[in-house]
């Protein structure tokens, strides 16, 4: 299967087969609220993925990508011991944190992992099973998973690679944030973009259904973007960058991740920050 994304069809067929996480996620962060509709609903055998638990704690930054015992840690604890399949939704309307969890899953080597196509609502709409209260699975022992770097790029490297004028980078973030127009949501950071970014809001690769783009879409979408390059993806705090990199993997483009993201380069230590 090279498509990132399976169809609410696909997963009510293999179910008993895949792994299935929850990845919901609101911003402002309420941790209470997100496990609190988990108990409430989800996919039948899913287990609740808290970004803001599975990540670095140790960084000034939000949820950066944890290190290889925390991710194993936390794999063992959901159960997961990677030789299935695992599916990832989110409760959203425009598959807000999905790819964020796909995005860490394949960066520690779990390279069969997918999204669901339209998330929790379209598996609700389409009469598919749900639980309520807390998942039943069994932890499993550690076991050692390895993080691959070439996927992602720390902001001291994309200054450096900036000041060759090498890099293209996609932002995820509203284009009034992008501009500059409006105040950052977080405090104390400036506003704008980073020199040679190009603005793709996240929101525009979900449909007016809620589905993701089509792959001949989204060949429009990118239609900017050079596939012999690794086009670098970033946002406001590596969240929704990584849904622009679930539409450029359906198109046969492996994106890296500034995980730092604009929470980082906004703080005006970086380099330059550019306004409309």
């Amino acid at each position: 299967m090279k498509d990132p994304m399976v169809s609410v069809a696909w997963l009510a067929e293999h179910l008993d087969q895949v792994d299935v996480l929850d990845a919901s996620y609101l911003f402002p962060a309420d941790s209470e609220q997100v496990q609190a509709d988990f108990l409430k609903e989800h996919i039948a055998t899913a287990r609740l993925f808290e970004i803001d638990v599975v990540c670095d704690q140790n960084s000034d930054l939000p949820h950066m990508l944890p290190n290889e015992s925390v991710f194993a840690e936390a794999m063992a604890a959901q159960g997961i011991e990677g030789n299935r399949p695992v599916v990832v939704y989110d409760r959203s309307v425009n598959h807000f944190s999905a790819p964020r969890v796909w995005y860490t899953l394949r960066a520690f080597g779990l390279k069969d992992c997918y999204v669901l196509d339209g998330g929790l609502r379209a598996w609700i709409q389409a009469g598919n099973p749900l639980e309520s209260g807390e998942p039943k699975y069994a932890p499993v022992s550690t076991r050692s998973w390895r993080f691959d770097p070439s996927g992602v790029i720390s902001g001291e490297a994309l200054a450096q690679r900036l000041k060759q004028g090498a890099e293209v980078i996609l932002d995820a973030r509203a284009l009034n944030r992008f501009n500059g127009e409006v105040a950052e949501p977080r405090p104390g950071l400036q506003a704008g973009h980073m020199p040679n970014a190009r603005c793709i809001p996240f929101n525009t690769l979900t449909d007016e259904a809620g589905y993701f783009l089509s792959p001949e879409r989204l060949e429009a979408l990118f239609n900017m973007v050079n596939k012999e390059i690794s086009p670098i993806v970033t946002c406001g705090s590596g969240m929704t960058a990584c849904v622009l990199a679930l539409g450029l993997a359906r198109i046969g483009v492996t994106a890296r991740l500034y995980d730092g993201s604009w929470v980082e380069w906004g703080q005006g230590k970086l380099g330059e920050i550019h306004t409309a």
